[in-house]
């Protein structure tokens, strides 16, 4: 392109007289209302991706002066299905995805699906019912949950699992932390604070639930490599239900009065106070759980939980939205691909638990 004499490379080909465009030229030339322009330029919804294309090309094209939108880019509708939303965990996760989603592209909207179970079969309906374009699911890494993420793939629907890795899928991502690691750490604690021989007791929802069989695992393997004067004399599956794991400690307890420690690795923290309450053990045993709560804070500042271990909601989060970011094609944190969670456990002890608001 040729440029005339005082005009530059960048300037409006209109001559310094030319009015400016206002959204109502946009409106005439595009073949749309003002409302319509509005809500384009706003990125308000409720438009098509035709319209809104053609929109945004006709404002670039008539120079009108205002940062405009990406031509291109999708409007995004992620589904976070989470079961049984009345565990603290997953309380804390819903939050942290309320609070994150309002920092993101406003093309990216959440949409948060509970469900009042974590079954696999109600799981996987959820997953292959949505309508949204990408899915944070949160689900026990059974075949019909696998199936129902390969089928997703299939519609070019991505999904990311939370908590539980969802290994032997279709998955985009797992954002969660090391399970196993995290037993291995809590064997290494325990082995350093019970010096003297003695039976521990494990807690967990149900050895079929990936997340704590491979906490069990890792907490036994330490044992066996560096304490071998622990012993796992019993492991109580409770369901994550706090009635049933009380009672289920209590009937440990009566068995073996002489536990030294508990390592909870699921929710049921309030369940293993109560026993512990129940004054049935010798002595005080150590207490290890998971996740910093109200009740695990208040628990470890009165000194009956010894330590918890946090799975950071947040950075899992944080790392499941970067990563669907990345894989639509929009700015945001720097990720690397192929995505690989690096979230970590946090230990919380009587002497670091953070200030309360």
């Amino acid at each position: 392109m040729v440029f005339g004499k005082g005009q530059s490379k960048g300037q409006n080909m209109a001559g310094p007289t030319t009015p400016r465009p206002k959204l109502k030229d946009v409106a005439r030339i595009a073949g749309v209302g003002t409302a319509t322009v509005d809500r384009v330029l706003n990125e308000r919804g409720n438009v098509s991706e035709e319209v809104r294309r053609k929109v945004i090309e006709t404002a670039r094209a008539i120079g009108l002066r205002r940062q405009l939108p990406p031509s291109y880019k999708p409007l995004i509708r992620i589904n976070l299905i989470l079961a049984r939303p009345e565990l603290p965990l997953l309380t804390r996760m819903a939050v942290e995805f309320r609070n994150l989603a309002k920092s993101i592209d406003r093309r990216v909207s959440l949409h948060i699906t509970t469900l009042p179970d974590e079954a696999a079969e109600t799981v996987a309906a959820a997953l292959r019912v949505t309508d949204c374009d990408a899915v944070v699911v949160y689900a026990p890494n059974h075949i019909v949950i696998r199936d129902a993420i390969d089928d997703l793939h299939a519609r070019g629907i991505p999904v990311v699992s939370i908590i539980s890795d969802l290994s032997g899928s279709k998955q985009l991502a797992y954002a969660g932390t090391n399970h196993h690691a995290a037993g291995r750490t809590t064997g290494f604690f325990v082995a350093q604070m019970s010096p003297q021989a003695g039976p521990v007791v494990v807690l967990c929802s149900h050895l079929g639930f990936q997340p704590h069989a491979e906490r069990i695992a890792g907490f036994r393997e330490y044992l066996l490599e560096h304490a071998p004067h622990l012993t796992i004399a019993r492991i109580v599956e409770g369901l994550d239900d706090r009635v049933r794991s009380r009672a289920r400690l209590e009937a440990a307890f009566r068995e073996l009065p002489q536990v030294l420690a508990i390592y909870n690795v699921g929710g049921a923290n309030l369940g293993v106070r109560a026993a512990i309450e129940a004054n049935i053990l010798a002595k005080r045993p150590l207490f290890v759980g998971h996740e910093l709560t109200e009740h695990t804070t208040r628990m470890l500042r009165e000194g009956l939980m010894t330590l918890t271990l946090d799975q950071n909601p947040r950075l899992q989060a944080q790392f499941s939205l970067d990563v669907l970011m990345d894989h639509f094609g929009y700015q945001g944190r720097p990720v690397a691909r192929p995505y690989t969670s690096n979230v970590p456990i946090v230990l919380y002890g009587p002497e670091n638990i953070p200030p309360t608001d």
